[in-house]
């Protein structure tokens, strides 16, 4: 199956799960076609049955912004012409869905069907937005297949935009469990890894450790992060470890300055491969105001770390609550912090919800999950 695939090409749950998906495709033997403005960024090495076509974006005076979206559809009109595409996958409703359908007007409905699948913002925040509504809705509801990656999803887009929920297709996110696991190397070694990698004596051999990965918008309450940490490292000996890069990096510095917390947490920036720092995680900390599903969750469940999330959103459907971690309100800081607190001082329950953490991923494995997007493609191409 020839298959094009569109998703924004930043650091992003979003992004991770289209290149993700494009890999686990073209291993399968299908030829793929990214299609963006940028390289998506896990496709950093060249990949056999993978191909990346540029989007160009017209600088010119008269448009104080770029109309990527016209220049989208433009290349998506080319790449299913010229590569004789069997069918068309976006991700992210706005504007990804938009330019689908214009393209799909331009070569013709009878020469492409698309799907499109929604991750979370885009419809409770982008599309839900006054001035995006009625074109998202509109997209999403000419899309030839839609696809949610979570129950909660589904229900809220259901919800929002009034659309019949048979429409959709709830496809959870997926995990390489292969490469998404505890190595069998020390974690006394691991740990000097780490700070080799820091260039400083960060963490010591007794240190327990907590992470947390994202794009660090308000979205991810990573104040309230901080605030848990501040009783956590009270009580255990702890180090917060933080990976990504955006909007609110900066004051969760100041806010560690003011708490004298600084020496305790480091910052690593936006990284590629976030192996390892899951294999030396102690737990993950994912208390955001909401998650349509988590995949950075269930990237450390796969590599057996407890989770500490929200019990907002479709979180709950990844993470099993007192099974393999814990799930509270993600503005009781007192919550946060004794949920890690109960985990990090029992080691035998630590253990107990490693043990569950690997088992729970399992279930998201790409084995599982990759022949139920082929088995939508194909019912959509049937679809009379």
């Amino acid at each position: 199956m020839k298959i094009g695939i569109n998703c924004y090409p930043t650091f992003g749950g979003s992004g991770a799960v289209a290149a993700e998906l494009g890999i686990e495709l073209a291993r399968l033997g299908h030829c793929v076609h990214f299609i963006s403005y940028g390289l998506p960024f896990r496709l950093s090495d060249y990949s056999k049955n993978i191909s990346f076509h540029e989007v160009e974006v017209m600088s010119y005076p008269l448009f104080r912004y770029p109309p990527y979206t016209l220049s989208l559809s433009v290349k998506m009109s080319e790449v299913i012409e010229s590569e004789k595409l069997d069918i068309l996958h976006v991700h992210y409703a706005m504007p990804h869905a938009t330019s689908a359908y214009l393209a799909q007007q331009i070569v013709g409905q009878d020469k492409i069907k698309f799907i499109t699948t929604l991750h979370g913002t885009d419809i409770t925040f982008v599309g839900n937005h006054h001035s995006f509504y009625k074109i998202t809705k509109f997209s999403i509801e000419n899309s030839n297949g839609v696809t949610c990656v979570s129950n909660f999803l589904k229900k809220s887009t259901a919800e929002t935009f009034s659309i019949k929920e048979d429409r959709m297709r709830v496809i959870y996110n997926f995990v390489d469990t292969d490469k998404y696991k505890k190595t069998h190397e020390s974690i006394d070694r691991e740990k000097e890894k780490m700070n080799e990698f820091l260039g400083k004596r960060f963490l010591g051999k007794d240190d327990l450790v907590i992470s947390h990965i994202s794009n660090f918008r308000p979205v991810k309450k990573i104040q309230n992060i901080i605030k848990a940490f501040c009783k956590i490292s009270q009580n255990v000996s702890a180090r917060l470890i933080f990976v990504g890069d955006g909007p609110d990096v900066s004051l969760a510095k100041m806010m560690l300055e003011k708490l004298k917390l600084s020496d305790k947490v480091c910052f690593t920036g936006l990284q590629e491969d976030i192996v390892p720092v899951l294999n030396i995680s102690d737990l993950y900390m994912l208390p955001s105001k909401n998650e349509s599903f988590g995949l950075s969750a269930l990237e450390a469940l796969s590599c057996s770390v407890p989770v500490v999330g929200t019990k907002n959103g479709g979180l709950p459907e990844v993470v099993s609550d007192g099974e393999c971690g814990f799930l509270v309100d993600p503005d009781n800081i007192e919550a946060i912090s004794d949920a890690a607190i109960k985990i990090l001082s029992d080691s035998k329950l630590k253990s107990n919800m490693s043990e569950a953490a690997r088992e729970r991923a399992l279930l998201f494995d790409r084995e599982k999950i990759i022949p139920q997007y082929l088995n939508y493609y194909n019912e959509v191409l049937n679809y009379v």
